[in-house]
């Protein structure tokens, strides 16, 4: 798997976290909130981690 298919995962995965956050705002449901929050976290180390190997692959 090619490192910009990786970073489109984590943006992905980051776009859900972001989706479950809202939804645990709507139903006012904080385990839903909280999970949302740790899965945007997991994707963003994911694509930082993604990117810092694309570039060390460029040198």
């Amino acid at each position: 798997m090619g490192k910009s298919t990786e970073i489109a995962r984590a943006k992905a995965r980051r776009l859900k976290g972001m989706i479950k956050e809202s939804d645990g705002i709507a139903l006012e449901n904080e385990r839903l909130k909280a999970e949302g929050r740790r899965e945007q976290a997991e994707a963003r180390r994911e694509e930082a981690l993604a990117r810092a190997s694309r570039a060390a692959s460029d040198r």
